[in-house]
């Protein structure tokens, strides 16, 4: 059973940081891509960033892109989201989600097979 458990979300204020841990099991990650969404209340869930599990590339969204870096580590199979300048904007349920690599990198959210529960992230101005 494949699971991807999230945590290191919280309450910050404007300029923090946060690090997003997920947690993945359940079957080998290696020909996988791994991402991170956000959904704030009332609007849609959206792309933040991803990597591919075994060769590390990685792509961002521009809303992030130079605040935010996502990050692996096999030995422990755990996706990181190390989140630095944060804005409120930033604020909202952090979900970590993977798909198989042949879809590619750059792929919505719908075609991602596998999702956490999600990680509350708010940023206080």
């Amino acid at each position: 059973q494949v699971q991807l458990v999230e945590s290191g979300g919280g309450l910050v204020q404007a300029g923090g940081s946060l690090r997003l841990s997920c947690a993945a099991s359940g079957r080998t990650f290696s020909t996988y891509v791994m991402g991170w969404f956000r959904q704030a209340p009332g609007k849609e869930r959206e792309f933040v960033a991803a990597i591919v599990w075994s060769g590390g590339s990685t792509y961002y969204a521009d809303s992030v892109k130079g605040r935010f870096t996502i990050s692996r580590d096999n030995a422990k199979n755990t996706v990181y989201l190390q989140m630095n300048s944060l804005k409120p904007e930033d604020t909202g349920v952090y979900y970590c989600a993977a798909t198989p690599i042949v879809r590619g990198l750059k792929v919505p959210s719908g075609r991602y097979d596998y999702w956490g529960q999600g990680t509350q992230v708010t940023v206080s101005s």
